[in-house]
């Protein structure tokens, strides 16, 4: 079997992995057209189970991520000068380029090197292959000009953010809540290395205009959203590396495959990055293709049905759950009415996937400080 990756991100260097693993005789190409240490953003941040999902079925790859991720047990909701600890909400994160390195290096490892400035732009250089699969992210290339048969659909978010890095160590996946004369802002904040840390800076529409983004460069910007978050960064500056204001698209393709042609990652769906999923997203998305291929060895339709009708209802789940995260941020202005404890309560169950009980059972020191500061309010 001939198989084309287009896109060796996490997506398409696991899933190439995978088929040269299991099958070393599947004619295999991948192809990148960035450079090989070329990556935009800073860490990724995995839910509380981390990798753990890789553990018995690879083992090895399991070993050389896990103990390169920094871990914590617990997050942090800032907001008008006070914390609020939510207790056993556990994460772990991993830089963007260290896990794409180790990801290479399990490439390397069953004898696949990706194209790298290798890009692709004439749909007849999909051609010749038994499976394309498209695993280039946002504006998939395998997925253009074909929207109508993978029933693509994209939504872009109102609020805007910009993408940073800081040299200030955070304990936790940190949240904070400030305001200025122009408006409303908000940082998701963690640590990625032991001495890096994301740091994402969101704002609503109004404060964007209001702030005269518009009108910044990239170091203007930058320089801006350190005066806004000064105490939070603690005299750390922030790192930029294309951090240009975004708003975050919601990406969900109603067919995940068109022919011969399937779509993977970010390609075929997004999970706002508040819910820290769209990585692991990217890894089981190649898990359970690979699964169908194997399964369905003669037959590359009967596989992409299988990983279909299989994975999309996981999927459907979860983005449910993650857009009803991003609806929570889409009004953080409002939410920042809230005193810290009422705010962090609201925020702790915006995805509609905790209810009181299970927050119970998970945070019980939370919890508890929630009712004792609703009782001083009775």
């Amino acid at each position: 079997m001939k198989v084309l990756i287009v896109g060796a991100g996490p997506a398409g260097s696991y899933l190439a992995y995978l088929l040269a693993r299991r099958d070393p005789r599947i004619e295999l190409r991948i192809v990148e057209q960035n450079p090989a240490d070329s990556t935009f953003g800073f860490g990724v941040v995995f839910s509380d189970r981390a990798l753990e999902f890789l553990r018995d079925d690879d083992e090895l790859t399991y070993e050389l991520i896990a103990p390169r991720m920094q871990r914590w047990h617990d997050l942090s909701i800032h907001h008008r000068g006070e914390r609020i600890a939510i207790d056993g909400i556990g994460f772990a994160a991993i830089g963007r380029l260290e896990l794409l390195r180790l990801l290479h290096r399990r490439l390397h490892a069953v004898r696949v090197e990706p194209e790298y400035r290798c890009a692709i732009d004439d749909r007849r250089a999909l051609d010749g292959y038994d499976l394309v699969v498209g695993a280039d992210g946002l504006n998939s290339f395998v997925r253009s000009g074909r929207e109508r048969e993978f029933g693509t659909r994209i939504d872009h978010l109102r609020n805007r953010f910009a993408w940073f890095g800081t040299t200030r160590r955070f304990d936790t996946l940190s949240q904070t809540f400030v305001s200025n004369a122009r408006g409303t802002f908000n940082a998701h904040h963690y640590r990625y290395a032991p001495e890096m840390s994301t740091f994402i800076v969101e704002c609503d529409p109004d404060t964007w205009q209001r702030a005269g983004f518009a009108a910044m460069d990239e170091p203007a910007t930058k320089a801006y959203c350190e005066r806004v978050f000064a105490d939070t960064l603690d005299g750390h500056p922030l790192v930029a590396n294309k951090s240009i204001w975004r708003q975050f698209p919601k990406v969900w393709n109603e067919h995940w495959h068109a022919g011969n042609h399937v779509l993977i990652g970010d390609a075929l769906h997004t999970a706002h990055f508040s819910i820290g999923s769209g990585t692991r997203l990217a890894f089981e998305d190649a898990i359970a293709l690979d699964r169908s291929l194997a399964a369905h060895p003669d037959s590359v339709p009967d596989a992409l049905a299988a990983f279909e009708a299989q994975r999309k209802p996981i999927v459907r789940k979860l983005v449910d759950a993650a857009n009803a995260s991003a609806d929570w941020y889409e009004h953080f202005a409002e939410h920042m009415r809230h005193d810290p404890w009422d705010l962090a309560w609201h925020y702790i169950q915006r995805s509609g996937r905790v209810d009181l009980e299970r927050l119970r059972r998970v945070s019980p020191l939370f919890v508890a400080g929630y009712e004792q500061h609703a009782k001083g309010e009775a």
